[in-house]
């Protein structure tokens, strides 16, 4: 669907929980987070409605995200359910890989195309501290079987931590040499448990890119958020993803939707629209989601005001 500004809108991203096992300090207080009711969350059968009302409409591409996604019981029932739904062409998962070794396979069987898995670090204590208490081993043999499976894609996004890993980033570009992967560092954003560290540890990719005269410029899509490139002869890629210093809001394609049942036209927006009262009815749900689309904001303006969201990032999905 063609949004007021001519954009195309076919990407959805669904929170499913805001739950996490880890605690990352740039995303998860300490303490973690307020559970809430069972009847505030969607259900699985509720966000298939929304994704069929949602595919009748141009959507075609599902990221199902978290919190973390895999703490919840039966998603790979979800999955294939949202692999049946008539125009549903790509079907994706971003998780901080700590349960995905288990479970890649039946993901897998069920529809999942792509995997995208958050990871900071190569190094097993400083893995425990970012994570406040997760196991690197068990992130690296989740990647090692999705590349035995023969995932489609295969993405490792690194938040950049200025005087925490970045001593780290020719380590993981060294990884597409033989490995075929997306390694995409991300820019810090000033959101949530991030402001507090934020001036200090951002850093912007321009910085990186300058620094690797090696890296070589590769075309790709106009609605990606990567910019990606490439190390001589490797397998896999590097990409940047730069929210606050090249923002990509003039090709955005995507919406989210939250575990609480609400639509978000844009990440950083204040603007939010509770549609859990449509979701019974697939043709107004729909209408509702149309006219959503066509109001999406033209921008962010994270570079100046931060993040407007009423919302943390663990509770709307990466």
């Amino acid at each position: 669907m063609i949004d007021k500004y001519g954009r195309n809108i076919n990407y959805l991203r669904v929170s499913l929980t805001d739950r996490c096992n880890l605690r990352c300090i740039y995303c998860m207080p300490e303490e973690g987070v307020q559970k809430l009711h069972h009847q505030d969350i969607l259900r699985f059968e509720d966000v298939v409605k929304v994704v069929k009302a949602t595919a009748k409409i141009g959507i075609n591409k599902i990221r199902y995200t978290g919190g973390e996604p895999l703490i919840l019981k039966g998603i790979d029932k979800l999955i294939h359910e949202t692999s049946k739904i008539e125009g549903i062409k790509d079907i994706s998962i971003t998780t901080n890989g700590i349960l995905l070794y288990d479970s890649a396979e039946e993901l897998k069987k069920a529809g999942l195309n792509r995997v995208n898995i958050s990871l900071d670090t190569l190094k097993e204590d400083r893995f425990y501290k970012i994570t406040r208490g997760g196991s690197l081993k068990s992130v690296i043999r989740a990647i090692e079987k999705c590349i035995s499976l023969g995932y489609g894609q295969i993405k490792i996004n690194s938040v950049l931590l200025k005087g925490i890993n970045d001593d780290e980033i020719e380590n993981f570009m060294n990884l597409t040499k033989e490995l075929p992967i997306h390694v995409r560092f991300i820019e810090l954003m000033p959101m949530g448990e991030a402001f507090g560290i934020y001036e200090k540890g951002s850093i912007k990719c321009d910085e990186i890119i300058k620094k690797f005269d090696s890296l070589i410029s590769v075309n790709n899509e106009k609605s990606s958020t990567a910019e990606l490139y490439k190390l001589p002869n490797a397998k896999g890629m590097v990409g940047f993803i730069r929210p606050i210093s090249c923002k990509f809001c003039e090709d955005c394609n995507r919406i989210r939707l939250t575990s609480t049942g609400t639509i978000k036209p844009c990440l950083h927006s204040e603007e939010e629209y509770d549609i859990k009262k449509y979701i019974k009815n697939e043709g107004i749900l729909a209408e509702v989601l149309k006219k959503i689309i066509s109001n999406k904001p033209s921008e962010h303006h994270l570079e100046e005001q931060g993040s407007l969201s009423a919302k943390m990032m663990y509770q709307i999905g990466g």
